[in-house]
């Protein structure tokens, strides 16, 4: 799958502008708020209908204008595919294939599969466990629609049993059959989330590993430690049990929606025992991992961005990424840099085409 060209206009802090893509590395360089990592944003927000950097979707239309409008064109299985995405301050966002619009966003996810490594990615280790499950749900949902599909009902249920706990203790009034059908409705879908969950990290931490010991030399061991109400208690159970805290609280308190996952370096939270050196390894370990699994999955080599990260590694661990773009099973990459020597040395050690954009 290849990005062939992209042209983007009112997005950001772009009036318009037009690139045509190599099919292997590409660099935009320049100095910093030029707009590099809005490029890369972009196409981010191709694959996924939304921005990596800004989630509020109206602030991602330039300053004084009313839309913005980004258009892809992909080369992908021998056809050409072209992706549109506009949005128009005061109405729903628009995501077309070929000219036909999505009915659901959910569908389009997983269609141009893609690995962002940026210095944002430290959100998940610093933040709280919402973060390291999107992480999870994102990468899962990019091969599994049925399993997005899941999710999105879990977290419907999920607020409306919420907004019933706050109905009971406004109106002083309680009924348990319906807060039963919620229930059954949450452990059904809980379930199925859970266990999907677990499957994907007991394929997923191993490719992590090998990863993270490419990168270090071996020098650390480190782990993914998937935490879930799910181990304790079947879900129906569990929501029984919580059920005055529930009631006090006016919200669900146990369930899928509080996983966590737990990142460990030498079985230390790395948070807090590991160093920026071994923390920016871990994420990069992290999301090389996400690209080995969604190639496995999709069979589709993803599009890797690479956000701003020369500044933050040693010469080792970009060596270690130039590495795997040398790999012939490799797809298209992405960088942006400050710094444009720094930059084509990097790349002239792939031995693959390239291209420099001066932004």
């Amino acid at each position: 799958m290849i990005l062939k060209s992209l042209s983007l206009l009112n997005y950001k802090n772009f009036d318009g502008k037009s690139f045509n893509f190599n099919e292997k590395i590409n660099c935009f360089v320049g100095n910093n708020g030029i707009g590099k990592t809005n490029v890369l944003d972009a196409i981010y927000h191709l694959s996924f209908g939304k921005s990596y950097f800004n989630p509020v979707a109206t602030q991602n239309i330039k300053h004084g204008e009313d839309f913005f409008v980004i258009n892809g064109e992909y080369n992908k299985d021998s056809k050409t595919e072209k992706i549109v995405v506009s949005l128009k301050r005061g109405q729903k966002k628009i995501i077309k294939r070929n000219g036909k619009a999505y009915e659901k966003f959910s569908e389009h996810i997983g269609f141009l599969p893609l690995v962002i490594i940026s210095p944002a990615d430290r959100n998940l280790i610093i933040e709280g466990s919402d973060t390291r499950r999107k992480f999870i749900d994102s990468v899962i949902s990019q091969s599994d629609k049925n399993y997005l599909s899941k999710l999105i009902n879990y977290n419907k249920i999920l607020a409306q049993r919420n907004a019933l706990l706050k109905y009971f203790a406004l109106n002083h009034t309680f009924n348990a059959d319906t807060l039963e059908v919620y229930n059954n409705q949450l452990t059904e879908y809980g379930t199925l989330i859970f266990e999907k969950r677990k499957a994907f990290l007991k394929e997923f931490i191993p490719i992590f590993k090998e990863r993270y010991y490419a990168i270090s030399n071996g020098n650390e061991s480190v782990d993914l430690v998937y935490n879930s109400h799910l181990f304790e208690s079947n879900l129906n159970m569990l929501l029984a049990s919580a059920l005055n805290k529930d009631k006090a609280l006016q919200y669900t308190s146990v369930g899928i929606h509080k996983d966590d996952l737990h990142f460990n370096i030498e079985t230390h939270p790395i948070k807090k025992f590991g160093s920026q050196g071994q923390q920016k390894s871990f994420l990069i370990a992290l999301k090389l991992a996400q690209f080995d699994f969604i190639k496995a999955q999709s069979g589709v080599n993803p599009i890797l961005l690479l956000d701003d990260i020369f500044d933050k590694l040693d010469e080792q661990r970009v060596a270690q990424i130039i590495k795997l773009v040398d790999d012939e099973n490799f797809g298209q990459l992405f960088i942006s840099d400050t710094h444009p020597e720094r930059t084509e040395n990097a790349v002239k050690q792939a031995h693959q085409s390239y291209e420099i954009f001066k932004l």
